[in-house]
């Protein structure tokens, strides 16, 4: 088996007599995308400026493909690419000009520079506009640009920190399938967001980090399947039968904000039998509808566990 791309012992970082990271342990396989969750604060952004050897932890070890964060940084650099929070691009230039610029800082070469700046405005879809200035792209193009750029020196690993922060909707769908392009070909990322739906979507695991460390990982499914069950929501055709509801189903509660009652199932047999229950004690139903559990279930429960300990 291959080696980690990504690998993290026991990192401990502290601020002002404040400890930020207090024994973080993080394994990420080669060619794979790992989401880092937390709450503000938690340590998220502390945890890729050292893997990307900004920041000396000081305590614990990491290896980037195989280096050492602390004792070669160096390789550590020529193996990674960084997006962080604030883009990187010069809105001064036009898009090709920049991919130019940060690729002739790579020792690429002109000849070779020219090449490698074509192909990326090619696979980061912003041909089009590679003669206009940054400055006028819009949020989701000047945010694959700023992608493009760490992207110059074809890095094996690749760390996006909150990449698509305030980006429409479909700007943010856009860079979704473009990381998930890069991860087809190869490239391993970590990637840290606030947006749980976007780790759902782009991560093969998410790591969830409170107190200086990560308190669970998995899939998303198999943390989802820890939160438990589908969730049965029903609307009553009259509220004041709710009270009356609640007490003929195990488990179930009303949910005060919606107005629906909703009852853990127990698969398909469990939904035919609430029905029939609420339909012999004459409790009619207005709408019925069956949801699963979301990775803000999970994030919130296992935060809420945090600040409870």
């Amino acid at each position: 088996m291959s080696p980690p791309a990504i690998e993290a012992r026991g990192l401990r970082k502290t601020f002002g007599g404040r400890s930020v990271l207090n024994g973080l342990d993080l394994t990420v396989a080669e060619g794979t995308l790992l989401a880092l969750l937390g709450p503000n604060g938690s340590g998220k952004t502390t945890t890729v400026r050292i893997l990307t050897t900004l920041l000396r932890p000081d305590g614990g070890t990491a290896r980037i493909d195989g280096h050492d964060v602390r004792t070669e940084p160096a390789a550590v650099r020529r193996a990674i690419g960084l997006t962080a929070q604030q883009a990187s691009v010069d809105e001064l230039l036009t898009g090709r000009e920049n991919l130019e610029l940060f690729a002739g800082l790579n020792h690429l070469g002109r000849a070779r520079s020219r090449r490698r700046a074509s192909e990326l405005l090619d696979q980061f879809r912003l041909t089009d506009a590679a003669e206009r200035r940054a400055g006028q792209y819009s949020g989701g193009m000047r945010r694959r640009l700023d992608l493009a750029v760490s992207m110059v020196a074809a890095p094996r690993v690749l760390f996006l920190d909150e990449p698509t922060t305030g980006l429409d909707p479909r700007s943010r769908a856009e860079l979704w399938e473009v990381v998930r392009e890069l991860v087809r070909a190869g490239t391993t990322i970590l990637l840290t967001t606030q947006y749980l739906d976007e780790a759902d979507q782009l991560a093969d695991r998410v790591a969830i980090i409170g107190d200086g460390r990560i308190v669970e990982e998995d899939t998303p499914r198999g943390l989802k399947r820890r939160v438990g069950a589908e969730r049965l929501r029903l609307t009553l055709a009259r509220p004041d039968h709710a009270t009356a509801a609640v007490a003929l189903q195990p488990g179930a509660h009303l949910d005060t904000d919606s107005g629906e009652l909703v009852i853990p199932l127990d698969g398909p047999d469990h939904l035919r039998q609430v029905l029939d229950t609420l339909h012999r004690a004459g409790l009619a139903v207005a709408s019925v509808s069956v949801s699963a559990p979301t990775l803000d279930d999970v994030f919130f429960r296992l935060t809420d566990e945090e600040v409870a300990a």
